[in-house]
């Protein structure tokens, strides 16, 4: 049986644009019912944005980082793997040419802290698993690349670290 999932968001804007470009509100609000509370968001400043705000370009990057997180999660938890921590600083690119402009290249960089003693080789694989199945990624028609970077935890000695599949 096929099941369908549907998200909804509601966006609020207002001002006025008679003045031109240069001085319209860029500022906005999207609430994601059900949750509370609303994302206060802008345009980039390069786009006269307000720098303090988040961008939409920024949401989306968040999107793919959060469901390259969520993907390897449920991958890891299913196979009884040991993740204590992912941290992930990720990287949108979106060049101004070719027209239309848009985002034509995401870069994840997980750095993965397993527990002791756990599989590098296998976790590594569950990374590359995470970013077949990672549905956001999917959607889109930018190249997602993911450089992993995998440490075991210890209480001594620095552990082996595992970078792209290889022992660095």
């Amino acid at each position: 049986m096929s099941h369908k999932h549907t998200y909804r968001s509601r966006l609020s804007w207002q001002g006025s644009t008679a003045s031109g470009y240069e001085s319209y509100e860029r500022t906005h609000r999207i609430e994601l019912p059900p949750a509370s509370g609303d994302l206060v968001l802008s345009a980039d400043p390069a786009f006269r944005g307000c720098a303090e705000l988040a961008n939409p370009e920024q949401l989306l990057l968040a999107a793919v980082s959060s469901c390259q997180l969520l993907t390897f999660l449920a991958l890891a938890a299913r196979s009884r793997l040991e993740i204590l921590a992912y941290q992930d600083d990720a990287e949108a690119i979106m060049p101004e040419e070719p027209a239309p402009m848009r985002i034509t290249r995401v870069t994840l960089r997980p750095r993965i802290t397993v527990a002791a003693g756990t599989d590098v080789e296998r976790v590594a694989h569950l990374v590359e698993r995470g970013h077949e199945a990672c549905f956001i990624a999917n959607t889109l028609n930018a190249e997602v690349v993911v450089e992993s970077v995998i440490e075991q935890a210890t209480g001594v000695a620095p552990a082996p670290i595992w970078r792209d599949g290889q022992t660095v």
